[in-house]
């Protein structure tokens, strides 16, 4: 490990790290002593490239690494920020949102975007542990509360596991109790974080591309079977994840 206190100035024929690992430590001290804090635009390419007597290479590889670890965030036009911390916890149970919706004595109807197969990719396929070009049906539902958008689900699903989900009736089942009834009791892992919504999402919510989402990133199984992947977006202002325990 390098040192505590890393020099500002010529950082070749520093050892045992590699230069552009000695930068991501530097950059990453900066943070942790709360030097740059979240939101921080952080220097440039070029003034780091100057103030370590380095090639703009070697500082690319330096951030683009803590990009990709979720440290940093570019902004296109804007710089390189320090990016907000994602923060998992264990919800005891996720339910159908039809369910919450007529629980609050509320009217829930969705609209289906987008109903079509396709098959997984080798990053899917790595994802979820499943072959590559395994055939996979791919839903994209909005759902409403007494006529106003709050969610759009994108789910993938493993045909294997649900091989009628394509002729099911959104206006009468959600994806989810859907594959409930052929895939009970699941198991997974999910993340839940704030994003802005690209163009076709903002505008099946009736919002803005500025106005923030919560959106929930779900995997999951049964009987050690891979079963879905969706991503759900949630305008922030009127949703609100709860839980019991």
């Amino acid at each position: 490990m390098p040192s505590a206190r890393l020099p500002e100035q010529s950082l070749e024929n520093q050892a045992p790290l590699p230069v552009y690992r000695q930068i991501k430590e530097y950059v990453l001290k900066k943070i942790r002593d709360g030097i740059w804090q979240e939101g921080h635009m952080i220097p440039t390419e070029m003034s780091l490239c100057e103030q370590f007597d380095v090639s703009r290479m070697t500082v690319n590889r330096a951030l683009r690494e803590l990009v990709l670890d979720g440290v940093l965030e570019r902004q296109k036009g804007s710089g390189t920020f320090v990016k907000a911390p994602k923060y998992q916890s264990t919800l005891i149970e996720i339910r159908s949102i039809a369910h919450d919706i007529r629980d609050r004595n509320h009217t829930h109807h969705c609209d289906v975007l987008l109903l079509e197969k396709t098959h997984a990719s080798a990053d899917f396929a790595h994802q979820t542990g499943i072959e590559a070009h395994t055939l996979l049906f791919h839903s994209m539902l909005v759902h409403f509360e007494n006529g106003a958008p709050i969610q759009v689900e994108d789910r993938y699903v493993n045909a294997q596991v649900a091989p009628h989900y394509m002729e099911q009736d959104w206006s009468a089942i959600t994806p989810n109790e859907s594959l409930m009834r052929v895939a009970p009791f699941p198991k997974g892992n999910y993340t839940i974080d704030v994003r802005m919504p690209p163009k076709n999402i903002a505008a099946a919510l009736h919002i803005e591309m500025k106005q923030p989402c919560l959106v929930m990133e779900r995997i999951t199984y049964s009987n050690n079977l891979f079963t879905s992947q969706s991503t759900m977006w949630h305008p922030a202002n009127r949703f609100k994840f709860t839980g019991t325990y």
